[in-house]
């Protein structure tokens, strides 16, 4: 069975959180409404990073399977979204602060200079995220895109440091789908490559016999 889903139905499904914080931007009068909306933008852009990062293990988990062939074909509108969701949670923090002095006082906080980070590893990720990109870049494209794994534990500890560790329980309970995913994909990838070099082993032997039996 085939899992389908047009890209444009999928931009719009992954869109539709955008839209509500778009009209609760533009029509509440709660002066720390963009307070409010930093939260819940950054919640969308972590959890986006997460799923886009647990398709690989899910598609080696359940190899075979169509949804998780449309997942892999997909992956790539995940991260956007997920880079997207970041881009309005950078926004939100920049209007609800105000002045640059006020953006550049906090800097030096570890949750904070944690989350600039992440973002700024996500800006050579989303710009190169394009076929183009992918087919000019060559290997080159695959080495930098794996910069994702250095944003996604940044941005676990950004989420968990806010207000003094008291969100980590949160920040880890997002998060442990993808680091037994990711536990499930090392022991895999480890397995597989035993087996590999079992068989060229194994087929050594094979040819070594060989040799001495002709000789």
């Amino acid at each position: 069975m085939t899992f389908r889903l047009t890209p444009y139905w999928l931009w719009f499904l992954l869109a539709i959180p955008a839209f509500f914080i778009f009209y609760d931007a533009a029509t509440s009068t709660n002066p720390r409404i963009f307070h409010i909306l930093v939260h819940p933008s950054g919640e969308n852009s972590a959890r986006l990073l997460i799923f886009t990062l647990m398709i690989t293990p899910l598609a080696m988990l359940f190899r075979g399977h169509g949804w998780t062939r449309w997942l892999v074909r997909n992956r790539r509108y995940f991260g956007v979204a997920a880079f997207g969701y970041a881009v309005l949670h950078t926004l939100f923090y920049i209007l609800d602060k105000g002045t640059f002095d006020r953006i550049l006082g906090e800097l030096g906080r570890f949750y904070i200079w944690t989350g600039w980070l992440a973002f700024l590893i996500f800006l050579p990720l989303a710009a190169t995220s394009f076929d183009y990109a992918v087919r000019r870049m060559g290997r080159t494209w695959k080495a930098l895109q794996r910069w994702v794994y250095a944003a996604a534990i940044l941005t676990l500890v950004h989420w968990a440091a806010l207000h003094g560790w008291k969100e980590t329980p949160a920040a880890l309970l997002n998060f442990s789908p993808l680091i037994a995913l990711t536990v499930y994909r090392l022991w895999h990838n480890r397995t597989r490559s035993g087996e590999r070099r079992s068989t060229r082993q194994a087929s050594g032997e094979q040819d070594a016999a060989a040799e001495g039996a002709n000789s």
